[in-house]
Order: structure tokens, then sequence, then C-alpha cells
């Protein structure tokens, strides 16, 4: 069944015609995602024996949702246009801040976490500012951002320190209480599964939600599709491409504090290249360079490939070396196969 308008009426918004479920299908940003992922898992249940084991199965999802928190506000940044080339520090600054504060001031790990989500938002915020009063590209700010993180990480954490990284917090009060929080762990059916994972899974349902069934998500499709437009009909660009960033900031600040309660003290040189790989999953999640196009749930799939891709190489017994190059692959092929889709999706209407 074809694309019709009602009668008498020349052109209507493409929004209100009838299409078939599987031109809806088609047009789902995740799908050259989902099938990826299927290959993926398919090639990888073949050559690594231990792959379909019930417990490699927490042992993925933690690896994806390590990416997949992140990938989440990314892949919204997006969608509205903008890139965060600054996310992937900004995770060890937000540990970095909970756990210095904490214990140079002997206060309560909470105090510490506060104060550690505050700078960070603050940190989001400012990317956000400096590139609507400036105007200079997202990749520009942010790349500056990064540069200044990466040298207060390091810079600071010696300076406070003494070495490269923090001291421990562990018997500090409010430490238990933090980690069931940020990083606990749960057991059903005998496998453990970490606390990220409802995280992740909380996060691509919530911005699910945004997207597709809030004003806020309107806006962010609008101005990815064309700000100077998304502007004329009304749209705060604005106000849309702050909350963006600041929502990059709220992610970074829970994978923070993630690291830090798994392991109770942090190095201030993790994190960098992360951004990438944030991005990377977004990209084969649907996500366009260009913006106004993607999914939270594609970024999901994105990060379930890197997980599976990970820890698939392990369960293979091949060398990790070779890691980039099938994350690379993927991409590249996951890019291809979008492309192709939105090519036949546009071919039909």
């Amino acid at each position: 069944m074809s694309s019709t308008a009602p009668p008498g009426i020349d052109h209507v918004d493409e929004r209100l015609l009838r299409t078939t479920p599987l031109k809806k299908l088609l047009a789902r940003p995740e799908l050259g995602s989902v099938v990826g992922a299927v290959a993926v898992f398919v090639f990888f249940a073949v050559f690594a024996d231990s792959f379909l084991r019930a417990s490699s199965l927490g042992t993925v999802l933690y690896a994806a949702s390590t990416i997949g928190i992140m990938a989440v506000p990314v892949a919204l940044l997006m969608i509205g246009g903008e890139f965060d080339l600054s996310a992937g520090v900004m995770v060890t600054s937000s540990a970095l801040i909970s756990s210095m504060f904490s214990y140079q001031m002997t206060a309560n790990v909470w105090v510490g976490v506060g104060v550690s989500l505050l700078v960070t938002l603050a940190i989001g915020v400012f990317n956000g500012v400096m590139l609507t009063r400036t105007e200079l590209p997202s990749f520009i700010i942010t790349l500056g951002t990064f540069l200044m993180l990466t040298g207060l990480n390091l810079g600071l954490t010696k300076l406070i320190s003494g070495t490269v990284s923090t001291k421990t917090i562990a018997d500090m009060e409010g430490f238990s209480s933090a980690r069931k929080l940020f990083a606990s762990q749960l057991t059903l059916g005998g496998v453990e599964f970490k606390v990220t994972i409802l995280w992740w899974f909380g996060l691509v349902a919530l911005a699910t939600w945004i997207l597709l069934r809030t004003r806020f998500g309107n806006w962010v499709f609008a101005v990815g599709g064309g700000a100077d437009a998304a502007r004329a009909v009304g749209v705060p660009v604005h106000r849309t491409r702050i909350g963006l960033y600041a929502g990059v900031a709220l992610c970074a600040w829970i994978s923070g504090q993630h690291l830090l309660f798994s392991f109770d003290v942090v190095q201030s040189g993790e994190g960098v290249g992360n951004e990438l790989i944030y991005i990377i999953a977004a990209v084969i999640g649907g996500c366009l360079i260009t913006g106004g196009y993607g999914s939270a749930i594609g970024s999901a799939v994105g990060a379930l490939i890197f997980g599976m891709t990970s820890k698939g190489i392990v369960y293979a017994e091949w060398n990790p070396d070779w890691f980039k190059f099938f994350l690379g692959a993927m991409l590249l092929l996951a890019t291809l196969l979008n492309a192709w889709i939105r090519k036949r999706v546009e071919a039909t209407k």
C-alpha cells in the first residue's frame, strides 16, 4: 500500500500520510544498528564457545553500559547537530572532584558527590553557553574544554595528592551507601549484573520519552535539522543546546561516580579517547553527523555492539589488539547501511 494524501489536498505533512508497517520499520534510525548487532552476536556465537554462557551476559552488558550511559546524551547532542569532545575526560573530572573534595575536606563522601554534580553541570553549561555566545563550531569549543580538563585533571591531582592518582576514600563515612547506588551488583538466576546496567536502561527509556513525547524532544530534532529554521518558528535554540550539554554533563557525573566507587581511587589520566567511542556508538546507532536524525535506542544498540565486540574477542581468545579494527569496521559498515536504508526510504516516499 503506497502513501496517499487525502482527496482534494495537493500536499500534506508527510507525518499525516498513511504508510505500511514495512516503511515505518525502514524509517527507524536504529534499524541498521540492530542488523549489525544481530550479525555481531551470531559471529561471536560461532567463533567463541564461551560467548553464549549465562555468565557472559552480565559481562557483555556491563561493558556496554559503561559506554551506553554516555552514548545516550551524546546521541541526543548529535541529533541536535552538535558534538562534545570533552565528554570522556569530564567523566574523570567528575570522579576526581568527588574523591579529592571528600578526602581533603574530611567530609562525608556524599558532600563530595554533591559538589561534583554541581561542578560537572557547570562544565556542561559552560560548553553550551560558549557555543551559543561565540557561535564557534562545537568541535572547537569542546576541544578547548577537553584540553583544559586534561591539564586540570593531571595538574590539580599532582598538586593536591602528590601523585597522579587520588587517595583512597574507602574508609570514609558514606562510601558504602554511595557504592550501593553507583557501583553495586545484583544476582539474578546465578548471573551477576552491575547496577550501571539499570542506570543505562533507565537513561535510554528517559531519553526516548523526551525525544518522542515532549516539546523539548521536538526542539532537539528541529535544531539539528536547521537552527535558523527552528529559530524562525519559535524554537529556543540557545536553551536547547545548553540543555543538551547539561545532559552530557549529568551522565558524565553518573559515570564518574561509578568509576570512583568501583575502585575507590581514580587515575587522573583516564578518559582520554573515550569521547570518540561514545560518538562511534551513537553513529553506529543511526545518528547522522549532520544532525536532525537518530534515536536513544540506537545509541544503546551501538553500545551493545561495542560490548559484544570487546568481550567477544576475549572469549574467542584472539589478540585484543584487533579490537579497534573490528570497531572501525563496524562503524563504517553501520554508516553505509544507515545511508542505504535512508535512500531506500526516501525513494519510496
